[in-house]
């Protein structure tokens, strides 16, 4: 099909005097307005002004003699005509992109800024260890840490919102790529001076987690065991379950080895192998796969890389 296309293509004519007339910089404010619905997303992550956004998008009115977007509430929704030439317009910029990096030479030094989404509990994990990889190589790069939202997740990565996000090992659809980068294994925190199973299922445990609702990450491995125990307390944040563990000496905290090694703990607290195995928990990043192309996503990936190796 792809071959039929360009056979077609070629014999339509082209009318190269036209092209004095087109800015090629109004369509990527299309592309974006269109993806967003809003303006001023288009012109944030155009990085231009929301005046000088509505500006072009006048331009690109007049030239194509079309409304292309109408206001709906807080939205912009394409007219049919913008519907229609959406993905023509898409791949004709993917195309000019893909020429233009296959004989340009890609300068690290040209990377000003790395937006990451990262939960909370990761940051302290990750952040340091990308300031220090990437000081070294004495790129001056400006990072943006943001807190990871899963619901937007691939749409963030698909309009480029975000670099990269972050995260355990999970689905996120065809398009969304995951590259592992380190395994990390829970562990078992508490005051008491041993640790087996029936200690572990009989007693009061603290759990943590980011989402209002829904079973811990242990708990559905213990499920699947058909085994259970008795949460406590449930919060948002390893560092407040460890204050709590504190206050209750016969409680028990279930908690990644490399988040604890991020966190304060006192001296008093013993840390023990899990009594009852665990799946190992795989973080590493994503990207969206229409950057695998890109010269300055490769160069990122292969330096964030190593970092872990």
């Amino acid at each position: 099909m792809n071959t039929m296309h360009t056979k077609k293509s070629q014999h339509v004519p082209m009318d190269l005097a036209l092209f004095h007339r087109i800015d090629i910089n109004l369509y990527p404010l299309f592309i974006a307005i269109y993806e967003q619905n809003s303006i001023s997303k288009a012109a944030q992550i155009l990085f231009i002004t929301q005046s000088a956004a509505s500006h072009a998008l006048q331009r690109l009115r007049q030239l194509l003699n079309d409304d292309l977007f109408v206001r709906s509430g807080s939205k912009m929704r394409a007219t049919p005509f913008a519907e229609q030439i959406y993905p023509a317009v898409k791949h004709a910029l993917i195309a000019i992109q893909n020429i233009s990096q296959q004989k340009n030479s890609f300068d690290p030094q040209q990377i000003q800024h790395l937006k990451i989404a990262v939960h909370d509990e990761i940051e302290p994990i990750i952040f340091p260890k990308l300031v220090q990889h990437f000081q070294s190589l004495n790129i001056g790069i400006q990072f943006i840490s943001i807190r990871l939202d899963r619901k937007t997740l691939a749409s963030d990565l698909a309009v480029q919102q975000i670099d990269f996000a972050f995260d355990l090992e999970q689905n996120f659809g065809e398009k969304i790529q995951f590259q592992r980068l380190f395994e990390d294994q829970f562990v078992v925190c508490s005051h008491m001076h041993e640790m087996n199973t029936e200690i572990y299922l009989s007693a009061m445990h603290l759990g943590v987690s980011s989402r209002r609702t829904g079973l811990l990450l242990e708990d559905i491995y213990l499920n699947q065991k058909q085994l259970s125990r008795e949460i406590l307390l449930r919060c948002q944040h390893y560092s407040t379950a460890l204050q709590i563990l504190e206050q209750i000496p016969n409680s028990i905290l279930t908690i990644p080895q490399s988040i604890l090694n991020n966190l304060n703990i006192s001296d008093a607290l013993k840390i023990y192998e899990s009594p009852i195995e665990l799946p190992k928990i795989s973080l590493g990043i994503y990207w969206h796969l229409n950057m695998k192309e890109n010269l300055r996503h490769r160069f990122l990936v292969k330096e964030i890389s190593k970092i872990f190796a």
